[in-house]
């Protein structure tokens, strides 16, 4: 299958889709510094990573995936970004995005986390992806493990910590706390269930019988 990572990071989902599936992936990014990585990271695999951005596309894929740049997206933009996914995804296409989620419409940021962490970030609610989405795809899932990425954190924070002795060469202790503080305190948001984190599963046109999604 042909595969398309919107948004594709350092490359990881690329080189396990291509290596572990066979899949065919085109991987795009923004961030020249991702790029250059996720190329040598996927050297000598099916997979095409590309500095672009995704309102660029002019191509059909099986399938379409999207994890953690949904957040960076934000709201003015968010009928153009379903649009461009409807258009490049084939008629027996599924989609997959993953996003953490507010609990609320709410364009407010989080003033700590924008200035030192995701400036520009806006987490989107249940309602501006439906409204955004509708008309153009069938929802097949909606699985909210948010409760999850609580132990998530808090394992890459002790492993932060473990690591820092060999990092602390190329950083600040300002730094190191900051970089604590935002992972634990994302963590206490989770776990106070406050911010979710969701994979929904679109379809383009509904597929005969529904899908089962195992748990």
């Amino acid at each position: 299958m042909k595969l398309l990572d919107i948004g594709c990071g350092w490359g990881g989902l690329a080189e396990y889709a291509a290596s572990h599936y066979g899949a065919s992936v085109v991987g795009i990014t923004i961030s020249k510094e991702q790029y250059q990585l996720a190329r040598e990271r996927c050297k000598g695999l099916d997979v095409e990573i590309r500095l672009q951005d995704y309102r660029d596309l002019n191509q059909k894929f099986d399938r379409v995936v999207s994890v953690g740049m949904f957040e960076h997206v934000g709201p003015r933009n968010y009928d153009a970004f379903f649009k461009v996914v409807k258009q490049a995804l084939s008629e027996n296409g599924l989609f997959l995005l993953h996003t953490i989620g507010s609990l609320t419409t709410d364009l407010t940021v989080n003033p700590w986390i924008e200035k030192y962490i995701f400036p520009n970030g806006c987490l989107p609610s249940m309602l501006q992806i439906t409204q955004s989405s509708e008309d153009l795809f069938v929802v097949e899932d909606w699985h909210n493990f948010g409760a999850d990425y609580d132990h998530t954190l808090v394992e890459w924070e002790k492993r932060f910590t473990a690591g820092w002795p060999d990092l602390r060469g190329n950083y600040s202790d300002s730094f190191y706390r900051m970089f604590r503080y935002y992972l634990l305190s994302c963590a206490g948001g989770f776990r106070a269930r406050d911010i979710q984190l969701w994979q929904i599963l679109f379809s383009y046109q509904g597929v005969p019988g529904g899908i089962r999604v195992p748990r």
